[in-house]
C-alpha cells in the first residue's frame, strides 16, 4: 500500500509536466495542479453557452468561453443518489448491485473502490467536500480530509419533513404547508446566503483561501443544491425574468407511440404544495419555469464569486475547474417535470473543464460521466484504477473532432438506454417483447415520435440493441 501511495505521489509531480507538455500550459511557478470541483444539483443545458437565449447566466457562460463545452455529456443515471456515485467512482449503475436508487452509498455499494476524492488523497491531494456531492453526507468519509461540511446537519432526519432542510425562509411559506410538504417555490427578499448554496459558496470562498497558503494540492469540491426543488433563490434573481415573456414548453404532451412504461417524475407534485393545475395548467408551466431560471442565475452569481476568488488569489493559474450537472431535467416537455426517466431531458446535462493556459473548445463528441474519473487521473498524471469502466476525455481536448466512443449507456429503474450521437434507445427489460423506444435525434430532437417499431426503422433498432447487449452481459 505504501508503495502504491509513493508511486501515485511521484505521479501527482510527473502529471503536471505531462499536463504542461500535451496542453501547452505554463505552470508560472507553481509546483501542482489543483481542482475545483463544482456540482450542480438537476441543471439541464439551460445556459447561455449552450444556446439559451431565455436565461441569465453570465459566469458559467464566461467560464464556457475559456475552457471545454462538453455539448452531449450524459449521466448514467437520471436520479441523484445514483448518478453522483457512479460518477465519483468511475462505474455504472448495476440493478441488483450497485448504485441503484435514492441513497445508495459508494462505500457501501462498492466497498474496496476509491472514489475519486479518495484516490487524490492517497496521491497526496488535501480533499474537501461541501453542500451537496456525495447524495448522502456520510458517505466514504474516508474520501475526505475533513469531515464533509453540509450548512445544516440532517442526520436521523425524515426525508421531506417540512423545513427539516431549512429550505424555506419566508414566514409566509409557512400558510403553504400541506401536512409534511412545503411550497415547491419561494422568492424571498434576503440576501444570497440566506438559502444553503450562498453558504456553501462562502464556506468555499474561505477553504480557497487557506488553501492557498498551502503547498499541498487540493481537491474542493463544492455541491450546489438549486435548482433542485423546491425553486427557492432570493428575489433579485427572480427580478431578472418577467414570468409573461418566459417560453413554453411547445410540445407539453405524450409523445406518439412512447410505451406504458415511460413516466415523468411526481417529485414537484407528491412532495411539495403550491402546485395547483399541475401538469396541464399554463400558469403553472410558467411559474415552474421562472423558478427554476432563477435558480440557475443564483447559482450562476455562486459560481461567479469562486472564479473571482480564483483569481484574486492567484489560483487560476494552476487549478483546474470543473463544473457538471448531476443530470438533467423536464421542464414541462411532454408535461413532465423532473428526472427519472431516459427521455434526453433527464439525461443530458452540462460539463464544462477549464485547464489553465488551455484554450476555449466546443466538444461535439458523445461522452459520459464515468469518464470524468479517469480524464481526471490522466490530467493528472495519475495511473487510472482499474476499476474505472470510462475512457479518459483528454485526447479529445486537443482535437475535439476525434471520435471519444460510439455510445453511452444510460440506466433509470429497469429501463436501460443506449445514446449515440444520433439516436437514443431505450429497453425495459431484456426479452424479445421487452418494451422499447427509439427517437432519432436528426430530425426529431425533441422526442415527439417513438419510431422503434417503424419498419424502416428495423435495422437501426436492432443495432441499437446489440449496442446495449454489449454492456448488459456485465450485469
Amino acid at each position: 500500500m505504501k508503495s502504491n501511495l509513493l508511486a501515485n505521489r511521484l505521479f501527482v509531480t510527473l502529471g503536471t509536466w505531462m499536463l504542461a507538455l500535451s496542453l501547452s500550459y505554463s505552470k508560472e511557478g507553481s509546483s501542482h495542479l489543483n481542482i475545483l470541483f463544482i456540482a450542480v444539483d438537476d441543471l439541464r443545458p439551460e445556459l447561455g453557452c449552450y444556446g439559451a437565449k431565455q436565461i441569465q447566466t453570465p459566469h458559467i457562460d464566461e467560464l464556457a468561453s475559456s475552457g471545454t463545452l462538453f455539448l452531449n455529456a450524459y449521466s448514467n443515471a437520471a436520479i441523484c443518489g445514483s448518478s453522483r456515485a457512479s460518477l465519483l467512482t468511475g462505474m455504472r449503475p448495476i440493478p441488483g448491485k450497485r448504485f441503484m436508487g435514492y441513497n445508495c452509498r459508494s462505500d457501501y455499494d462498492a466497498p474496496g473502490v476509491p472514489s475519486l476524492p479518495e484516490y487524490l488523497k492517497q496521491a497526496g491531494y488535501y480533499t474537501i467536500s461541501n453542500g451537496k456531492m456525495m447524495h448522502v453526507q456520510e458517505d466514504s468519509p474516508r474520501a475526505w480530509t475533513e469531515p464533509a461540511w453540509r450548512s445544516n446537519d440532517n442526520s436521523g432526519a425524515g426525508l421531506h419533513h417540512y423545513n427539516i432542510y431549512q429550505d424555506w425562509v419566508n414566514p409566509e411559506s409557512a400558510v403553504l404547508v400541506e401536512g409534511r410538504k412545503g411550497p415547491f417555490y419561494e422568492s424571498a427578499d434576503v440576501p444570497d446566503n440566506a438559502y444553503h448554496d450562498g453558504q456553501v459558496c462562502e464556506k468555499t470562498i474561505a477553504d480557497l483561501k487557506v488553501l492557498a497558503e498551502s503547498k499541498e494540492p487540493f481537491f474542493l469540491a463544492c455541491g450546489f443544491w438549486r435548482p433542485h426543488l423546491p425553486f427557492n433563490a432570493p428575489k433579485k434573481y427572480w427580478d431578472l425574468y418577467n414570468r409573461e415573456d418566459i417560453a413554453l414548453a411547445d410540445n407539453r404532451f405524450r409523445p406518439k407511440g412512447a410505451p406504458k412504461n415511460l413516466g415523468g417524475s411526481g417529485e414537484i407534485y407528491s412532495q411539495y404544495s403550491a402546485n395547483q393545475g399541475w401538469p396541464d395548467d399554463e400558469g403553472f408551466h410558467r411559474l415552474a419555469r421562472h423558478g427554476y431560471y432563477a435558480c440557475v442565475s443564483y447559482i450562476d452569481a455562486q459560481v461567479g464569486k469562486l472564479l473571482n476568488c480564483l483569481e484574486d488569489l492567484g489560483l487560476k493559474k494552476n487549478t483546474i475547474v470543473i463544473l457538471w450537472g448531476d443530470h438533467g431535467f423536464h421542464l414541462g416537455e411532454h408535461n413532465f417535470w423532473g428526472k427519472h426517466n431516459t427521455m434526453n431531458h433527464s439525461i443530458h446535462s452540462p460539463l464544462i473543464i477549464q485547464i489553465p493556459g488551455h484554450e476555449g473548445r466546443r466538444v461535439e463528441q458523445t461522452v459520459e460521466f464515468v469518464d470524468i474519473y479517469p480524464t481526471v487521473c490522466e490530467m493528472l498524471g495519475l495511473a487510472i484504477p482499474e476499476h474505472c469502466e470510462g475512457k479518459s476525455m483528454l485526447p479529445i481536448f486537443n482535437d475535439p473532432s476525434r471520435l471519444h466512443k460510439e455510445a453511452v449507456y444510460i440506466i433509470e429503474g429497469n429501463a436501460l438506454s443506449v445514446k449515440t450521437k444520433d439516436y437514443l434507445y431505450t429497453e425495459w427489460g431484456s426479452g424479445n417483447e421487452a418494451p422499447r423506444m427509439l427517437y432519432n435525434h436528426l430530425i426529431d430532437p425533441q422526442e415527439n415520435f417513438n419510431v422503434s417499431e417503424l419498419p424502416e426503422y428495423e435495422k437501426i433498432a436492432k443495432y441499437m440493441h446489440t449496442l446495449l447487449q454489449k454492456i448488459r452481459h456485465t450485469f
